[in-house]
Formats: C-alpha cells, sequence, structure tokens
C-alpha cells in the first residue's frame, strides 16, 4: 500500500510547503485538484516536482472533457520530465456541483463521456510519438515537426493515466481497462463502499489485466491514533488497492484551521507509523 495525501487548498506557497513536509513525514503521493479559477495545478506541481525527490505527485483530478488534450499532454510530459519520472494523471468527467462556477462547458453526461474516452486516446498517442490524431470530437496535426515531440519526450513509459471509473458498470469499465489505474465509485444505492466492494472490483481486474494496476480508497484518518489509522487503511490493502488516498474534503478548504489540521495530519506520517 502506497500512502498520499490529496491537498485540500491553499495558496501556492501553502500547497508547496505542504508537499515539502509530506516528502519528509514519509508519504509516498501529493495530489492537487484542478480548479476552473484558482491555483494553477500545473504550475504548483512543476514547482513541487523541483522541490522534492522522492513523492510521487499529480492531480486529482484533471476534468479532461474541459482540457484540451494536446495541452493536457504537454503539461504532464513537462512535469513528468522535472519530476525525474514521478507525475501520475487521474482524469474523469468533471464534477457538476452548485458551489463550482459556470464556464459553459459542455455539461452533457453522453457528450463528456465522447471526450473523456478521445482525450485519453489522444494523450496516449502523444506520449508515444504520434503527431496525428483523427476524432470525431478532437484533430490534431502536428505535421513532420517531430522535434516538438522529441523535446517533451516523458520519462515514464507510459506515464500513469488513472481514471474515474464507476463499478460494475460496462462502459465505465471499458475505459478503465485503457488506462494504469482507478479511482473507483460504487454503484451501491444508499449503502457506503467496503473493502468487500474494492475486493471485487480487483477479481475483476486482475482477469482481464496483466501486469500491475492501481486501484485506490480514499478516506480520513486520525493523526494521534496510529493503531486506529492503520486498521482502517489495512482492510483496504487486503483487499487489493494500492493507494490510500487521504482526504480533507469539507469546506472551507483554506482555513487556517483546516491548513494546520493537514499540517498536523502530514507530520503525525502515513497511517499506521509512529507520529513524529
Amino acid at each position: 500500500m502506497n500512502y498520499a495525501v490529496i491537498l485540500p487548498g491553499g495558496s501556492a506557497p501553502q500547497q508547496l510547503e505542504l508537499a515539502t513536509l509530506a516528502e519528509r513525514s514519509g508519504w509516498d503521493g501529493v495530489f492537487v485538484w484542478e480548479a476552473a479559477y484558482g491555483v494553477d495545478a500545473w504550475s504548483l506541481l512543476a514547482a513541487i516536482a523541483t522541490a522534492t525527490t522522492r513523492i510521487r505527485i499529480g492531480t486529482l483530478l484533471t476534468p479532461l472533457p474541459w482540457r484540451r488534450p494536446w495541452k493536457v499532454a504537454s503539461q504532464v510530459a513537462t512535469v513528468d520530465q522535472l519530476s525525474q519520472g514521478r507525475i501520475i494523471l487521474t482524469v474523469g468527467l468533471g464534477a457538476l456541483t452548485g458551489d463550482l462556477p459556470l464556464t459553459g462547458e459542455i455539461t452533457d453526461l453522453r457528450q463528456r463521456a465522447d471526450l473523456l474516452d478521445e482525450g485519453i486516446d489522444l494523450i496516449q498517442r502523444l506520449w508515444s510519438g504520434e503527431t496525428r490524431y483523427q476524432g470525431r470530437h478532437y484533430a490534431y496535426d502536428g505535421g513532420d515537426r517531430s522535434d516538438l515531440s522529441e523535446v517533451v519526450t516523458p520519462v515514464q513509459r507510459p506515464i500513469p493515466i488513472w481514471v474515474v471509473g464507476v463499478w460494475p458498470r460496462p462502459k465505465e469499465m471499458a475505459r478503465v481497462l485503457r488506462c494504469n489505474g482507478i479511482v473507483p465509485q460504487y454503484e451501491l444505492g444508499d449503502r457506503e463502499p467496503s473493502p468487500e466492494d474494492a475486493a471485487a472490483l480487483r477479481t475483476w481486474l486482475d482477469a482481464r489485466i496483466t501486469g500491475h494496476f492501481d486501484i485506490t480508497a480514499e478516506g480520513e484518518t486520525p493523526s494521534h491514533d496510529p493503531e486506529a489509522a492503520k486498521a482502517e487503511v489495512s482492510r483496504w490493502a487486503e483487499a487489493g488497492c494500492s493507494w490510500w488516498l487521504e482526504t480533507r474534503w469539507e469546506m472551507p478548504h483554506n482555513s487556517p484551521e483546516r491548513l494546520e489540521e493537514v499540517r498536523q495530519r502530514l507530520t503525525a506520517g502515513p497511517p499506521g507509523t509512529e507520529p513524529k
């Protein structure tokens, strides 16, 4: 099991400070989220890449239907180079909630799903060195400028792409199989997901994928009780999850109290370790 934190917010310098604290405290990864208007995720990740040496870094998540795939491909490959191969790209449809700004983007579910599928395909082809793409929604023609592809060649081959997927929907799982990891959502009615649900997902994936494939689990664990934290995370590890994502999503994201709470959790180290 790897342990990461999703930074809930704060200014760019504050989040950079939290990321370096996470590395010093033994965490394995730091993820940031993309806002329509706010601290730019890729500028922040570039700064984190140059200020750290070990932790995996990435987005959780990038709403790919609302981004230009070739621009995202460039940003991710650039940070992959700066980090010497530590970037993870997490993509999804994009959330539609009342607390997000209205930007005029496509909101139809089927259209966003089509854009997500083509976006993943286009990004993977660009990273492999291809310079042309023609889909139903996206067209890209890089011509004969192979030098542009060469200078942005990723360190990782391939760069991991995690995707949000609803288990066990067939179309969602078909998309998942084209990627390197899943941030699962579970179709369970009113019931909360359990490690048994993750185990069923892992069994299904193992029957179809050869090699390593990441499954994430997420939640909040206490900084003052390492045994309780370890007990919570161990259940998901035994079910086949490979990453635990520590979250603090409650609003407000950037209050002094929330940032101090995150700082204390990071300082205590990953779930199951003794507080420092």
